[in-house]
């Protein structure tokens, strides 16, 4: 959720008028910052994920499933383990903003090892069941990216009800009471509160009903003039919702900026990928996903930034919500791809340039800085610029948007980082751990085959639409850049230095190259460029700036399926699994870890291919197959009840779900590395990323 600062929260009265102060000294705490730390190098590859979890109370006598409004005791149970031995636990635990929400990540960052992937799948397991040990028996822990009646009636556990002429109310929503907004700090009412406040009315959610043949119109609650529309009003809509994150520190700045910019284009790809939520406050609706819904939940634009009025008060036009996807590109090479205006002021970039920040990143931190605080502690006010970044992380963290550019915390061991936040939540371990360890491995490739997958700005917000239709996995194309024969060359060239062909491998646990085994032995490491390396490019002589300028401007982008972007298009892409599977046959890697990698890889690739469906289309067949359903685009409380217990089987794994995951998928994960293993990276030198 970003920033959690402790103090008293203003009001939004006194927040708004210290908006230009902590713009002012956000600014300037950015740029000493930045000098700090700019040369920073030599940093090596870790990584982690965050997994958010709703919290499920089954009635199995009246057949109702609600939201327990827990997590405040919950997360004091789980976090008593960190208290205890801050270094020592297997699993973070953070408060999320729904008071049925709570948020989970590893103990530690995985590192730059092979073998970490083999643990990805068993820490997620191990924090489910940390959870559930503290559970009742007629609850669960789910990751699922929204429930699906959310804000209908009577759905929260214990019963209240939304107070929309109540004052006092943060949210004033007709479907969403504050007490479903988490209770222990109070950022996330003053968010709801001052988001409203700033707006000058309630955030409007609209969502398009799935017109069935029985379906009524107008849809309660629906706006007049739209009588297809189902409308939500609270920020609790938006960012009540699950997804699953990523955060990867960089070896210096230059290689945060340039991942930053080449997973942008992959966002609204794997968005559509991992599409998991087609039911809003018990509707089936025309979206699978949840990103529009949140966008439009902390949307403070006045009327006047949303141009439906002429500017007066305010001071620009703002084309997007806060919470939306990137608008610019950081690295040189991405720089002429930046195809949308840009919104900042003039002196915010002026100054910032004029403190030494080059004109990509001076540009992209000003339009960051068109925002205004929404959320501001009195002990917070007045900082030391010089050694204190909570004005910048206040502006910087509640731009919510599809990749976030990282600075280093001050006086801290961690580097530049990115994080990448499209991806919707999914309802087993396995799926999650296939999301997290296939993203991680596709930034690996990137580095080491120079991959250039920039894509002007308005293709990927085009893109981002289209990812969020219904059924978009299978149906429809999105803009993506070709590959040309410079970046295959490379691609072949990089296998090759490693003595090894670059066919896909075989679907078993070893890799045969000219009929012989190749020994797998865990011990390589990931981080910076190129195969084993801790920052050092070795790639051959390979020019590592290297663009695909040697296509022509208006052929690089095609429309492509998502099964076409993942397993390739003859003569036009490769394919992302294609390229991850040349990329291996470079590494040297342990059995189980192979195994489990490969597995994740048949799932995506199958997913992606249409033979397994998206968790979207897997919840709207629930549905529309249920026999109680009246083919009237309603989620009754018995279909969500029969949809949450079939979800509970299935990650508990005592369902095989065969649409969603084939027939099983069963890896070789584990919470450890096995000691033989690390005896042998001991030996290497490797040990120190165990």
């Amino acid at each position: 959720m970003g920033l959690l600062s402790e103090g008293n929260p203003l009001s939004w009265e006194e927040t708004k008028k210290l908006a230009d102060h902590v713009r002012e000294h956000g600014i300037q705490q950015f740029i000493n910052l930045y000098h700090r730390l700019k040369d920073r190098q030599g940093d090596i590859l870790k990584w982690g994920d965050e997994v958010e979890y709703i919290i499920v109370k089954f009635d199995d006598e009246q057949k109702v499933a609600r939201v327990a409004l827990k997590a405040k005791d919950l997360l004091s149970q789980l976090n008593e383990k960190e208290l205890n031995d801050p270094n020592g636990v297997k699993s973070l635990w953070r408060p999320e903003y729904g008071a049925y929400m709570i948020e989970g990540t590893p103990g530690k960052p995985f590192g730059g090892l092979m073998a970490h992937f083999n643990l990805v799948e068993a820490n997620m397991r191990y924090r489910r069941e940390e959870v559930t040990e503290l559970l009742a028996s007629d609850e669960c822990v789910m990751s699922i990216t929204n429930f699906p009646r959310l804000g209908a009636p009577n759905f929260t556990y214990p019963l209240h009800q939304p107070r929309p002429e109540d004052p006092l109310s943060s949210a004033r929503s007709l479907y969403f009471p504050d007490e479903a907004i988490f209770p222990g700090h109070p950022r996330f009412k003053t968010l709801t509160r001052n988001i409203r406040m700033r707006r000058g009315e309630k955030v409007s959610i609209k969502l398009k009903v799935f017109k069935d043949v029985n379906t009524q119109l107008p849809v309660e609650g629906a706006p007049p003039g739209e009588p297809d529309v189902v409308l939500l009003d609270a920020m609790g809509f938006g960012m009540g919702c699950c997804c699953l994150q990523l955060t990867f520190q960089a070896c210096n700045i230059t290689e945060a900026r340039r991942l930053y910019d080449q997973l942008a284009p992959l966002c609204p790809i794997m968005l559509a990928l991992t599409a998991a939520s087609p039911v809003y406050r018990g509707y089936l609706t025309e979206s699978d996903c949840r990103w529009n819904v949140i966008s439009s939940s902390v949307d403070c634009r006045t009327l006047e930034e949303r141009g439906l009025l002429p500017l007066n008060e305010s001071k620009f036009r703002i084309a997007k919500s806060r919470y939306d996807s990137i608008d610019s590109y950081l690295s040189p090479e991405g720089a002429k791809y930046n195809d949308v205006p840009l919104t900042y002021d003039d002196d915010v970039y002026n100054r910032l340039i004029q403190g030494g920040i080059d004109h990509l990143l001076a540009q992209h931190v000003a339009h960051l800085f068109i925002r205004d605080t929404v959320s501001l502690f009195s002990e917070k006010v007045h900082q030391n610029d010089n050694e204190d970044t909570d004005h910048f992380e206040n502006i910087q963290s509640t731009n919510w948007q599809t990749m976030r550019f990282k600075p280093p915390p001050p006086n801290s061991s961690i580097g530049w980082r990115v994080e990448f936040r499209p991806c919707e939540a999914q309802i087993s371990d396995f799926e999650n751990a296939a999301i997290v360890c296939f993203v991680v491995l596709l930034t690996r490739v990137i580095l080491s085959y120079q991959l250039n997958f920039l894509t002007p700005i308005s293709k990927v917000d085009e893109n981002m639409q289209t990812a969020q239709k219904r059924d978009a996995c299978r149906k429809q194309k999105f803009w993506f850049r070709k590959s040309s024969k410079s970046t295959e060359q490379r691609a072949a060239q990089c296998v090759q230095l490693n003595g090894t062909a670059a066919t896909a491998p075989s679907s078993t646990t070893t890799t045969t190259t000219n009929g012989k085994e190749t020994h797998l032995n865990g011990s390589a490491k990931l981080n910076g460029h190129g195969n084993g390396l801790n920052g050092n490019t070795n790639n051959g002589g390979i020019d590592s700036d290297h663009t695909d300028t040697d296509d022509e401007e208006n052929e690089l982008f095609q429309l492509l399926t998502i099964n076409e972007i993942f397993n390739g298009k003859p003569d036009v892409f490769p394919g992302l699994v294609p390229l991850i599977r040349s990329y291996l046959q470079s590494m040297e890697v342990d059995t189980d870890t192979h195994c489990t990698i490969e597995q994740y890889l048949r799932f995506i690739q199958k997913r992606a291919a249409g033979e397994l469906i998206t968790t979207a289309t897997w919840i709207r067949e629930q549905v529309l197959n249920h026999p109680e359903y009246k083919k009237d685009s309603v989620v009754s409380e018995r279909i969500n009840y029969d949809l949450l217990k079939r979800i509970q089987r299935i990650q508990e794994g005592k369902h095989i779900e065969v649409a969603l995951l084939g027939q099983g998928n069963h890896s070789k994960t584990k919470d450890f590395i096995p000691p033989a293993l690390q005896k042998q990276l001991a030996k290497t030198g490797c040990c120190e990323d165990k």
